[in-house]
């Protein structure tokens, strides 16, 4: 007799299978994430495809298959409304989702990462935070959670306290260093944006929604996130 499982959690991407399938990457509360698979479910008479799809907040119940879980019951608690109908945010969440969906792997919960993903979506829905930064304080946050955070205050080689004259981006080494172990590395980075970085990780809601920053600084943090987001995904195929 096949075993029944329910769990709540967010759909963080899709893919087309055959002719109506599709496979659900989900992050749930209960089993981390886990990939289930939606059966005729882009049939327009399927009773499945209106309580999930990419970034809904749903329940859903499947049953453990030899292959893949297959999903037997859906039901849509938050479809965030107001990011679907606005494309800026709807960009952003995009990154978030295929962000998670890239450095999340196997089936490990995490209530941490999991509220972290359900603040994230709910800010982002409420629109009153400055939406520029809502992505680099999650992304940010969530490599800290998995275990990925830089050094922001001391080299990680040589131990030393940074000096703001002499900062390098290397991710195989920590992520930041000083000059003195830069070891011909070209990716400066200022303090300012550093600084950024340390504000992100260590502030609230309430203490990022009255930062002040400058357009060159956030072009900077855009630069180190992608590059860092780069790293990551490769070095978590390879582990």
């Amino acid at each position: 007799m096949s075993e029944y499982y329910k769990t709540s959690g967010f759909v963080i991407a899709k893919n087309d299978l055959k002719e109506a399938d599709q496979l659900f990457s989900f992050y749930s509360r209960d089993f981390g994430k886990i990939k289930i698979l939606g059966r005729s479910i882009r049939k327009i008479k399927s009773k499945l495809r209106a309580g999930v799809d990419t970034m809904y907040f749903s329940e859903l119940e499947f049953v453990q298959g030899k292959g893949y879980k297959t999903l037997t019951d859906a039901l849509a608690i938050e479809k965030y409304r107001n990011i679907k109908c606005d494309l800026d945010k709807l960009e952003i969440a995009n990154r978030i989702c295929e962000t998670a969906n890239n450095l999340l792997h196997g089936q490990e919960k995490d209530e941490s990462i999991f509220c972290l993903i359900d603040d994230t979506f709910k800010r982002l829905n409420d629109g009153v935070l400055n939406q520029e930064l809502i992505y680099y304080h999650f992304f940010w946050n969530f490599v800290s959670l998995l275990g990925y955070q830089i050094d922001i205050y001391d080299c990680p080689l040589c131990q030393k306290r940074f000096v703001p004259e002499g900062l390098y981006f290397k991710p195989e080494e920590g992520g930041i260093v000083c000059g003195d172990c830069s070891n011909g590395e070209k990716t400066k980075i200022s303090p300012d944006a550093v600084k950024l970085v340390r504000f992100l990780t260590e502030n609230s809601w309430n203490g990022i929604s009255k930062l002040k920053f400058e357009k060159k600084c956030l072009e900077e943090l855009e630069e180190l996130s992608s590059r860092y987001l780069r790293w990551l995904v490769a070095f978590s195929r390879n582990i």
